[in-house]
């Protein structure tokens, strides 16, 4: 591809959302050694999580933490991240097509990616998927996924490029956490529903990944996970044994023939890590569990 739609030779990063994916992407970022003088602009909604992202990234001159509304009218940015999640805006794919028009400098500048969701495949029933597989129909679609569906038109039209993540997880975020802890021991969904999963520093390696390749993004769809899926009941078994999880009781679940749950997907994300020259640091999350002791 041209140097014009390569990002090495740009100056500005704006990650948009910058959460716990966001604060792993600012480490990766200023760490990686042919962006070395790449300034960041960490942009968050309120400045509640801005001494831990300086707590996390460290001190650095070329990381700059503001909220969207420090960020004037006429500032552009060669690249932009876009991975504020659906739940804290009234007008998502609205959000996103704001970023798109006012605050990226288009692609003959640098890149825009967007973190989508492979949710958006709907519930499954235990077929593969890939990066070019249908989507559900609008009316089978959640609200949710029909969100995310319009926001990655605005992201394609635009010609920025789509990850669809996996569930993703840390030891204390993700499903394991929520069931394990907080779901009462009741799990909704039978304990065979294929779930896969993502690491967040691996999701924030793949959107590096996404930013550094020789290869054309421009309107391409990216399907991101570690690429060994699991089960409700895995997920499960396999926090139970990290530390942190030790002496819990393995939660209830649903009716195996609950068809509102679905039976799940396999992602086959094969094209996407040839394209992107990707592959997860976390192979899987019973690997990660098991060594965290």
């Amino acid at each position: 591809s041209s140097s014009s739609s390569s990002s090495s030779s740009s100056s500005s990063i704006a990650i948009v959302g910058c959460g716990v994916l966001g604060t792993s992407l600012c480490i990766q970022i200023l760490s990686y050694p042919e962006l070395e003088s790449i300034k960041v602009w960490a942009i968050t909604k309120t400045r509640n999580n801005h001494e831990s992202i300086k707590e996390a990234v460290g001190e650095n001159p070329n990381l700059n933490i503001v909220t969207m509304d420090d960020v004037s009218p006429e500032t552009k940015f060669d690249n932009v991240i876009f991975c504020a999640p659906p739940s804290g805006s009234d007008d998502y794919p609205g959000d996103v097509k704001y970023a798109v028009d006012n605050l990226w400098c288009g692609p003959d500048k640098g890149r825009f990616v967007f973190t989508s969701s492979g949710g958006i495949y709907g519930p499954g029933n235990g077929e593969v998927v890939n990066e070019s597989s249908p989507l559900p129909e609008s009316t089978m679609a959640s609200p949710r996924s029909l969100r995310l569906v319009k926001a990655e038109e605005n992201v394609l039209s635009g010609n920025g490029c789509v990850l669809r993540l996996a569930g993703l997880y840390t030891l204390d975020r993700g499903a394991h956490n929520y069931w394990l802890e907080k779901s009462g021991g009741i799990v909704k969904g039978s304990k065979d529903g294929i779930i896969n999963l993502l690491h967040y520093d691996d999701a924030a390696g793949a959107c590096l990944a996404a930013l550094v390749t020789e290869n054309d993004v421009r309107g391409q769809i990216f399907l991101i996970s570690d690429g060994n899926p699991t089960t409700r009941i895995g997920i499960c078994e396999s926090a139970l044994k990290a530390k942190r999880y030790g002496g819990l009781e393995m939660p209830s679940f649903g009716a195996d023939d609950d068809a509102t749950a679905g039976k799940g997907k396999i992602y086959d994300g094969t094209f996407t890590n040839s394209f992107l020259k990707w592959k997860p640091r976390y192979e899987s999350f019973d690997k990660f569990m098991t060594s965290s002791q």
